[in-house]
This record gives C-alpha cells, structure tokens and sequence, in this order.
C-alpha cells in the first residue's frame, strides 16, 4: 500500500487542526481537548501531535500545561461575561428579568446533550494545588459571578438580597453538574422555572 507524502500527512493534520498560528492551533485544540475529556486526561503530547505541531512549540507559546490550563479559562470566563452582558443589555432597566433570562440561558446549555457543565467548576474538582495559575481564574470568575447576583438581588429590593443571591447561585452551580448525570438532567432542564419561583417568592408584596 502505498504511504501518503509527509506533506500531504501534514497538511491533513493542519486542516483538523483548523489552520492558523501554532499558537492559535495550540490553544483551540487544548480547549477542545480540556473540554471534552478532562484537564488531567490530556498531555501535552496529546495537544502538540492534534495541533499538528511539537511539545517545543507548544511551550515556546505557553511556559507550561498549567498556563495552558489558565488561558483555557479566562478564555471562557471572557465569552461568558459577553454572552451575559448582552443579555443584561436586553433588559438593562429591569433586573428580575435580567435574572431570569440568565436561568433561561443556562436551562438551554442543560439541554444540550454536548454540554459538560461549567468549564469552572469542573476545572477547580481536577485542580486540588492551591498555588495552580488557574485557581485564581477559577475564583475571581466564581465571586464575579456571585457578586453580579447580588447587586440584581439588591436592585430587585428583595427581603435579604444577600441570602438570594446565594440561592441562585447555588442553583446554577447544581443545574449545571445536575446537567452531566444522565438521571438528572430532566430536574436541570427545570432551573429556569425553580429560578423563576425563588425570585417571585421574595419580590415585596405591594
């Protein structure tokens, strides 16, 4: 049988890759990697040979996996806060509806079956070292997050913002493992609603 041009074995491997810098190669194949299968469960060997380029390459972009790993998610934690952003912009005069398009959001990535749950959280089960780069990005995100909750809670004049915005926030993070676990992801699919009824439960009655 004959062998295929190194060339042309290359050149197959760059198109998977999806073309680009090797920086740009490295960086979206680790992402879909990451992902997909888990920050432990990928090498940089793994990345370098699905990025069509070498682990000398790889790190003469970026000093090491755990920096890898970083960028991967403050990556994330970028488009996250764009797609929340213009969210909020649709209603940006009135923050229970804010709220509660926010659960709706969430409720439609619960329903996709290629959905993993939040990149955050499952990163910060993998990463147990307190001083790894992506902890800090991990926690910065998650108090943003919950900080965000609590200035629409107190905006909303709810009976103890503070104590809402933890329940929210509790429920996203639950909908979105609820989401991974077959037998639960029809109770996920539901946070928008459970959302809904938190939120109306503690709006003052006139």
């Amino acid at each position: 049988m004959a062998r295929k041009p190194l060339v042309a074995a290359q050149s197959s491997a760059a198109r998977r890759a999806g073309g680009g810098s090797a920086r740009d190669r490295v960086f979206r194949t680790a992402s879909a990697l990451f992902h997909r299968k888990g920050i432990r469960a990928v090498g940089v060997e793994a990345i370098a040979a699905e990025a069509n380029t070498t682990k000398m390459s790889l790190y003469r972009n970026f000093p090491s996996k755990d920096e890898l790993v970083a960028e991967w998610l403050r990556d994330h934690a970028i488009k996250f806060w764009q797609t929340w952003d213009a969210m909020s912009r649709k209603h940006a005069d009135d923050p229970r509806k804010q709220l509660k398009a926010a659960f709706v959001l969430l409720a439609k990535h619960a329903a996709d079956p290629k959905a993993r749950g939040c990149p955050m959280a499952n990163a910060a089960v993998e990463i147990t070292e307190r001083d790894h780069p992506a902890r800090k990005v991990i926690e910065s995100h998650k108090a943003r997050l919950r900080a965000r909750l609590a200035e629409l809670c107190a905006q909303m004049g709810v009976r103890d913002p503070a104590l809402l915005a933890d329940q929210l926030f509790l429920l996203m993070e639950g909908a979105q493992v609820s989401a991974q676990t077959p037998g639960a992801r029809v109770p996920a699919l539901n946070v928008a609603r459970a959302a809904g009824d938190l939120i109306d439960a503690r709006i003052p009655t006139p």
